[in-house]
C-alpha cells in the first residue's frame, strides 16, 4: 500500500540522527583518524609536494645551485618563444602518430592469437612478455648495433637476402623515428598484450561456444565477440599509449640523441636540455607544465569523444 500524503510528510519532518561524538569515539572513529592523517600527510608530501615545488619553480630562475629570481610569466614566454619548440612538438606528434597507427594494434593481435591457440598459452605468454623483461638500455644499445647502416650490419643483411637495402636506419632523417617506433613497439607490444589477454579471460565461453555453432568462423568471432568485449579495455589502454608516447625521451635519447639534424628532438628531450644542458630549471619546469596541461586537456577530451563508444 502506498504511503498517504499525510505519513510521506511526517517521515520528511522527521529529524535526522545527529553525529553522537561520544559514540564515535568509543567506536573507533577517533583512532581511525589518527592512524589515517599522518599516511595522507606521506602522501601529499611525497605526491602533491614534488607539483606544488614545480609549479613554483616555472616562475623562478635558477639552476639549483644560485639564489632563485623570480620571473613571473618570463620562462614561458622564453619557452614559447624557443624556434625549437615547433619541431620539437610536431616530432612528437609524428612518434605518438606512427605509435598509435603501427604500434597500437599488435598488441591486440598479439593477444587474439594467443587466446586463440589455446595450447602452450603459458610458453606463448612468457615469449610475449620477454621484451619487457629486458632493460630498456641494455636493449636500445643492443638495437642500435642491430641499426647499423652498413649492409654487413644485421637488419640490412636479413633484408639483403630478399634484395632490400641497405637501409641507413638512424642515421637519415626520414628513417630515424620510424627506427624509434619500430623498436617502442617490440619493447611494449608484450607488456600491453599481457593485459589484453587477461581481459580475454573475462569473456563468456558461452558466446564462442554459441558462435561456433552457428558456423562463425575465426574473423567473425574477433570481429562481433573479441573486440566488443575489449572496447572498454582498448579506450582505456590508447589513452595511457597517447599520453606515454607524448613523454617519450629515454629511446630518442639513447639511440640518436635528437638527431640527425633534430629529427628525433621531442618535447620531453628539450626538456631534458633545458635542464641538464643549459642549466635552466626554470625553463624546464614551464616546459613540463605546458606539456602537464596539454596531456590534462588531451585526456578531457579523449573521454568525451570515447565515452558515448564505450557506453554503447
Amino acid at each position: 500500500m502506498a504511503p498517504t500524503p499525510d505519513a510521506a510528510r511526517a517521515a520528511q519532518r522527521r529529524p535526522r540522527p545527529r553525529l553522537d561524538l561520544t559514540r564515535w569515539v568509543r567506536g573507533g572513529g577517533l583512532h581511525a583518524v589518527l592512524f589515517a592523517v599522518p599516511v595522507v600527510l606521506v602522501y601529499l608530501y611525497f605526491s602533491w609536494g614534488p607539483v606544488v615545488q614545480g609549479l613554483v619553480l616555472s616562475f623562478q630562475k635558477t639552476n639549483l645551485i644560485l639564489p632563485a629570481e623570480w620571473v613571473g610569466w618570463g620562462n614561458f614566454e622564453y619557452v614559447l618563444a624557443d624556434p625549437g619548440l615547433l619541431q620539437a612538438s610536431l616530432n612528437t606528434a609524428y612518434f605518438a602518430l606512427l605509435a598509435l597507427v603501427f604500434g597500437f594494434p599488435i598488441p591486440i593481435i598479439l593477444a587474439v592469437l594467443i587466446n586463440e591457440l589455446r595450447k602452450y598459452d603459458a610458453l606463448y605468454n612468457a615469449l610475449a612478455y620477454l621484451p619487457a623483461v629486458v632493460p630498456p638500455v641494455a636493449a636500445i644499445l643492443l638495437w642500435k648495433f642491430f641499426y647499423d647502416p652498413d649492409a654487413q650490419g644485421l637488419f640490412n643483411s636479413a633484408l639483403g637476402w630478399i634484395g632490400l637495402g641497405p637501409f641507413p636506419w638512424l642515421n637519415a632523417e626520414d628513417s630515424a623515428m620510424p627506427s624509434i617506433v619500430l623498436y617502442a613497439t617490440w619493447a611494449g607490444a608484450g607488456s600491453t598484450a599481457i593485459i589484453y589477454i587477461a581481459a580475454l579471460a573475462t569473456v563468456r565461453t558461452e558466446l564462442y561456444e554459441a558462435a561456433e555453432i552457428d558456423g562463425a568462423g575465426i574473423w567473425r568471432r574477433i570481429w562481433h565477440i573479441t573486440l566488443p568485449q575489449l572496447r572498454n579495455v582498448i579506450f582505456v589502454m590508447m589513452l595511457l599509449q597517447l599520453i606515454g608516447t607524448f613523454q617519450i625521451f629515454t629511446e630518442p635519447y639513447l639511440f640518436t640523441g635528437g638527431g640527425p639534424n633534430n629529427a628525433t628532438q621531442t618535447v620531453l628531450l628539450k626538456i631534458y636540455n633545458y635542464a641538464f644542458v643549459n642549466g635552466d630549471f626554470g625553463a624546464a619546469t614551464a616546459l613540463s607544465v605546458l606539456l602537464a596541461l596539454f596531456l590534462g586537456l588531451l585526456s578531457v577530451v579523449y573521454y568525451f569523444v570515447t565515452k558515448r563508444w564505450s557506453t554503447a
